[in-house]
């Protein structure tokens, strides 16, 4: 299981503990989803989060967030336990959380606007997050969308704009829910050059294990309600090719 020492929550940006949560289908029915998850997220760490759909992956993003409240257990940002609407709100301005589906996330006319409206919320003025917008842009080589409409992106556009408007608040970690769904093959290498690029703190959920692995050094799978790192392994055969495939070698 995570590591979740007392030395470890004290230098973690966030820590989950003992964390559980059910949906209540219907009277009488609750469907446990997470079961006593227990885990520290720290600073520089890269953590790639995957296992079958309706697992509870993106339900565990939405207790950090606050957006969900655990029947049970805590969520602590840098040592301090979060329990009121309010007390959540420091933690959302400091952990970017970038939604799977990029049309619940950008709701202005324009790119500009999107993206400036994060430094805005933080107190920032307005040319000052005009700013920062600008310069996000150009930092994920956005240069030149500033002025498009939302409507007009295509879906790998509004990711990618997305995560500006995420990164634009400078948060000191990510939570990024299957960012590479339906992107092409440009867009998707594209976004893996931004992340590879940022050293911050992050969790990424995704189903796209080669993406995974190119941008995670830690991997963890929620198993029957528990976070583990011991995931259950299948046997199964693929068929694969490459250079001198057909000279006896080993996997």
């Amino acid at each position: 299981m995570p590591d979740t020492s007392a030395t470890r929550q004290n230098s973690a940006i966030v820590t989950l503990d003992n964390v559980c949560f059910a949906y209540e289908q219907e009277e009488d029915d609750v469907r446990q989803v997470l079961r006593n998850v227990s885990f520290s997220l720290l600073p520089g760490q890269h953590v790639g989060l995957y296992g079958p759909n309706g697992s509870g992956k993106t339900t565990l993003f939405r207790c950090i967030t606050g957006l969900l409240r655990p029947q049970k257990g805590r969520i602590i940002f840098h040592g301090t336990l979060l329990e009121k609407d309010q007390d959540f709100h420091k933690l959302r301005c400091q952990i970017g959380f970038l939604l799977q589906n990029a049309e619940d996330q950008l709701f202005f006319p324009t790119v500009l606007e999107d993206v400036a409206f994060g430094p805005l919320n933080l107190g920032l003025k307005e040319k000052a997050a005009r700013e920062r917008a600008m310069e996000t842009l150009l930092d994920l080589g956005l240069s030149g969308f500033e002025n498009r409409y939302i409507h007009r992106l295509s879906g790998g556009e509004k990711k990618l704009v997305s995560l500006a408007a995420v990164l634009a608040m400078r948060p000191e970690a990510l939570l990024l829910d299957e960012p590479t769904n339906d992107l092409d093959k440009d867009a998707r290498q594209r976004f893996i050059d931004i992340l590879e690029s940022q050293d911050i703190a992050r969790i990424t959920i995704s189903h796209d294990w080669d993406f995974l692995t190119r941008i995670s050094t830690t991997y963890l799978t929620i198993n029957q309600g528990q976070l583990t790192d011991k995931a259950p392994s299948f046997p199964h055969t693929h068929i694969h090719a490459h250079p001198l495939g057909n000279a006896p070698h080993a996997h």
